[in-house]
């Protein structure tokens, strides 16, 4: 799938493989770089797979671009980023000593900096502080995806978005499909009724199980969960929010982002139940009710050994419309059957030509208010069930659970909430 090629670019880059999805823009050439006035200076937070791909992409995306500062918990992490991105892009990757910021306070140092560009790529927990603080010093972004954790984390990622706009400063979402021609092909089409009126809309994220990193002894609690964030909803959201959310985000956009009135579903943990799966759930199933009648149905798992499955199948009253993410299927049947033949384009790049080229030209992008509206969608479906209740739209953006503690640092002690139970664990 090309969601994984950003997770994997470490492992590509770091070894000698530099082929692959993550090199095919290899941007340009090696030659000595000297900065001038007219120089976009970035800094990356967050220096695992995500944020070193889109360092990459950032230094792909125009010439006069480098790589001056960067900052992640894990000084491993910071190391391989770093000679990853060295190998690839040469005197472009200014980082010295004195840029590199090991620790849970490098994103404020970063903010701090002359950096004109940020990449916010930690774990989703800082995401609503980082955007905040980044928007407030004047930093065009890039926000990966999920935008926030809990509807608390939603209500200030808008704030700061609609500040970003007042302040006409760039903000592009990682929401990366939005990026990718194909299926903006193919929901162009069904924006323009190719299929007629839209009457639902089925989207799975069915995969295996993610990784599971070594700590080391003499870390604190805390850093050693930050190791393996994925498995502690206060940190990652659980993974209908962290990975299932491109497949609920592609659903809102064949909706034309409209906000459903109310959703209800289950999940569970079934084959993930060690401890060292921290509090998330393996699988969940989600409806979506709309004003109009539309049905939205969800499935995810991360469950081994079981088939994949990675769409989005849109149904209309005068024809269907599929996306399959694994297969590269963009086809419509109906009165008029088509697939799409032209180019495939690499989305993660495309973010990144888009957000420098605004930059350029002064006519800034703002994804805000969509990134935070299918993240709330991504929180609305594990609140429906972890609760086991039908929950309504303004209840759930209205809500006010926080799933963890604020600015969580080394030294937090936060004890693991226990999982969730449907019927037992009650909605705030």
């Amino acid at each position: 799938m090309k969601d994984k090629t950003r997770r994997t670019f470490i492992k590509s880059t770091g070894m000698a493989a530099f082929g692959g999805a993550m090199a095919i823009n290899m941007g340009f050439p090696r030659t000595t770089f000297a900065a001038n006035s007219d120089t976009l200076k970035v800094g990356l937070i967050g220096c695992g797979g995500r944020g070193t791909g889109a360092a990459s992409q950032a230094l792909n995306a125009d010439p006069n671009v480098v790589l001056t500062h960067m900052a992640d918990i894990f000084e491993d992490r910071m190391q391989l980023s770093y000679d990853s991105l060295k190998k690839l892009h040469g005197e472009r990757v200014k980082a010295d000593k004195s840029s590199k910021y090991v620790g849970f306070d490098g994103s404020r140092k970063i903010m701090e900096s002359d950096v004109d560009v940020v990449i916010l790529a930690t774990p989703p927990c800082y995401r609503p502080q980082q955007l905040e603080m980044a928007v407030a010093a004047g930093k065009h972004v890039f926000c990966e995806k999920p935008t926030a954790i809990d509807a608390p984390g939603i209500r200030r990622v808008l704030d700061a978005a609609q500040a970003a706009k007042e302040k006409n400063l760039s903000l592009v979402s990682g929401f990366c499909w939005r990026y990718h021609e194909p299926k903006r092909a193919t929901f162009g089409r069904i924006h323009d009724g190719a299929i007629g009126e839209v009457l639902s809309v089925y989207n799975t994220y069915n995969t295996g199980g993610l990784w599971l990193r070594d700590v080391e002894p003499d870390w604190s609690p805390m850093k050693k969960k930050m190791r393996n964030w994925l498995y502690y909803n206060y940190i990652s959201g659980d993974h209908i929010v962290e990975q299932a959310i491109h497949s609920i985000d592609m659903m809102s956009w064949a909706l034309g982002d409209i906000k459903p009135v109310s959703a209800t579903g289950t999940g569970g943990r079934q084959s993930r139940t060690g401890e060292e799966y921290g509090n998330i759930y393996d699988h969940f199933a989600i409806v979506y009710e709309y004003e109009n009648g539309v049905k939205g149905y969800h499935f995810s798992r991360q469950q081994k050994e079981c088939s994949n499955s990675y769409a989005v199948e849109v149904m209309g009253n005068k024809g269907n419309a599929v996306v399959d993410c694994i297969r590269s299927k963009h086809a419509i049947s109906g009165a008029e059957n088509w697939r799409y033949k032209g180019e495939d384009n690499d989305m993660y790049q495309q973010e990144h030509n888009e957000l420098f080229a605004s930059i350029r030209n002064g006519k800034p992008v703002n994804d805000g208010e969509k990134m935070a509206q299918s993240t709330m969608l991504g929180i609305m479906g594990r609140m429906v069930a972890y609760t086991g209740q039908t929950i309504t739209y303004d209840q759930a953006i209205n809500s006010t659970e926080k799933l963890g503690p604020d600015n969580i640092d080394e030294h937090t002690i936060y004890p693991d909430p226990p999982v969730a139970q449907s019927g037992i664990t009650k909605f705030y």
